[in-house]
């Protein structure tokens, strides 16, 4: 007898629009067309088929990454703006402060309760 797999997550699963191609993976694929496929006929005569074949390579990547790249279900944007974020955007230490309730009624200020470590550098400059 058949029988067909389900999937056991169903958001998981992503409408097909052609060629069993999600809309984004078209939009993407026929983007890279638009700007590769040109720079291949445009530049073969000049820098020779292997360059010009390399190029057209290299302009057709990044579309290619992002339409096809998911990690823990983002696609590629998502998941370079998370880097850009953590790496650069955000401080990297994140001392640990809280928000004591009681210490409000009473007006005491809240103290934190560890404070942050100071590197090797900062240790150096006291001695």
């Amino acid at each position: 007898m058949a029988y067909v797999l389900v999937p056991k997550d169903l958001s998981r699963i992503k409408t097909k629009l052609a060629f069993n191609l999600t809309k984004r993976q078209l939009i993407c694929f026929s983007a890279a067309a638009v700007i590769g496929l040109p720079a291949y006929l445009f530049t073969r005569e000049h820098i020779g088929n292997s360059a010009a074949m390399f190029l057209m390579i290299g302009l057709m990547l990044p579309f290619f990454l992002f339409a096809m790249y998911e990690r823990d279900g983002l696609p590629l944007e998502k998941v370079l703006k998370n880097i850009l974020r953590t790496r650069f955007l955000y401080p990297r230490v994140r001392p640990y402060k809280t928000e004591n309730f009681y210490a409000l009624l009473s007006g005491k200020e809240a103290e934190p309760i560890a404070e942050p470590k100071k590197g090797r550098k900062a240790r150096r400059k006291k001695a």
